[in-house]
């Protein structure tokens, strides 16, 4: 069997470079696992070609154990508790939160046009998932759909061109223009369905721990992946909250939180700070440092979008949670910076400049991607969308909360019937009940909207 985001094998390459940018010195470890043979190069798409012998494991296992025990320089704009993360958030308060009366037209129509955009979003990014930037256009170009303004197909493209960027081969038989018969299954859209069951068993005051059990109760593992399957074994190991995201873990700064935060954010509509502490409390099982301010701007992001009327306002709201000084600042204000001045082409030379060299997967990258994508789509759906998903990183999650938040404002008559149409209201899961309609997961996140408690939270450091 070939297990992805898992083998101790895979992960060691993936953990040489988390640690060196942590500012660990990894080159003895480097050297100890080349000169008994490993491949020091992190496999691009979760698991190397074969599985290691025996020996190499163990190796493998043992300088994990080694990394995992050196200490981590301190980062001052980089803290994990949440007191310390207040104490480096932006001192200007954001706009104060909007009741829903407020809301010029109702937050049931943006919450429903959120949860559609979301998943027109991902969709639109599902088959061509792992293929680069270059793979995305030359598709493109030899389908005559270039710049992207509708979905994939496979229709006209030519042999040697599908060869040479095979689709994602769990979606191409779902996500494409003569398939689509309704949103496919996919974690991003299994997340924030796990995020409302979550708030509407255990209320605001929900704990990481949690967010643990609610997953051994409902989430497969084998729909985890990256530092969700890491903590999802570790939480199967008894490892406490913050280790089931530490130990064994490399992808920690990766985007997975990330996409685990839009409800947190829909349920607080216009206060971004509350959003932002349940979307801490989620992300720490799985994630550390710019993986979890990743997930704490997602989750601002969709708080704005509830309440906000343009895409920069959105931006300008969500900036109140971002640590100052930190390198996720740095990446949206990069994508944001790019979008202001030549083509939408220049401005993905920029973020590619300056983050090729990250995984796919990665939260600063994608990051970058999603301000870029929304600054440029400048709220409209398609163009918003088609931005994110021509980036060529993490096609899928960037479009989908590209998606959710253009689809909030614009709602989801706005979004257009193009997009609309083939997902007809429907939501394909793998948690148990399976498929869902938008107009039911509308009306149950509509019900937990209301005033936010405190968002100075005892119950964890």
């Amino acid at each position: 069997m070939r297990l992805t985001w898992a083998r101790p094998e895979d992960l060691i390459a993936h953990e040489l470079v988390q640690s060196e940018a942590e500012g660990r010195d990894v080159g003895r470890f480097r050297d100890l696992w080349v000169a008994a043979g490993g491949d020091p190069v992190p496999p691009v798409s979760g698991a190397g070609p074969a599985p290691a012998s025996a020996r190499l494991r163990a190796l493998a296992r043992d300088l994990l154990d080694q990394l995992d025990a050196l200490p981590r320089p301190d980062d001052h704009c980089s803290p994990d508790g949440w007191a310390r993360i207040q104490a480096v958030l932006p001192t200007a308060s954001p706009p104060a939160p909007a009741s829903r009366a407020a809301v010029p037209d109702g937050l049931g129509r943006r919450l429903h046009g959120a949860w559609t955009g979301r998943a027109a979003g991902c969709l639109l990014g599902k088959p061509v998932e792992k293929i680069p930037r270059e793979g995305i256009e030359e598709i493109l170009r030899s389908t005559g759909r270039w710049p992207l303004d509708r979905w994939f197909t496979a229709v006209g493209l030519p042999a040697d061109v599908a060869a040479r960027w095979p689709w994602n081969r769990r979606s191409a038989s779902t996500s494409l223009e003569e398939n689509i018969d309704g949103m496919p299954e996919d974690d991003d859209l299994n997340y924030p369905m796990l995020s409302l069951t979550l708030l509407e068993r255990h209320g605001r005051g929900f704990t990481t721990d949690d967010v643990a059990a609610l997953w051994l109760d409902l989430l497969p593992a084998g729909r985890t992946f990256t530092a969700e399957r890491a903590a999802y074994r570790n939480i199967l190991d008894a490892r406490p909250v913050p280790e089931t995201a530490t130990r064994h873990n490399p992808f920690r700064e990766w985007i997975g939180a990330l996409i685990r935060a839009d409800v947190y954010g829909w349920t607080n509509p216009g206060d971004v700070h509350a959003a932002a502490c349940l979307a801490w409390t989620d992300a720490r099982l799985s994630h550390t440092r710019d993986g979890v301010y990743g997930a704490m701007w997602a989750a601002a992001l969709a708080s704005a979008a509830m309440v906000a009327e343009t895409a920069e306002e959105v931006l300008d709201a969500a900036q109140a949670v971002v640590p100052v000084g930190g390198r996720l600042e740095d990446a949206i204000h990069l994508g944001r910076d790019a979008a202001r001045e030549g083509d939408v082409r220049a401005g993905l030379d920029r973020l590619h400049a300056a983050y090729g060299d990250l995984h796919w997967v990665h939260v600063l990258n994608n990051a970058a991607t999603i301000a870029h994508a929304l600054a440029r789509g400048a709220g409209e759906f398609g163009p918003s969308v088609s931005i994110a998903v021509t980036a060529g990183w993490d096609t899928d999650s960037a479009a989908a909360t590209v998606g959710g938040v253009v689809g909030a404002l614009r709602g989801t008559e706005g979004i257009g019937a193009p997009w609309t149409a083939p997902i007809d209201g429907r939501i394909a899961t793998s948690l148990p009940g399976g498929e869902r309609r938008i107009d039911d997961l509308a009306a149950r996140t509509l019900a937990l909207t209301g005033p936010a408690p405190a968002t100075t939270d005892p119950r964890t450091p």
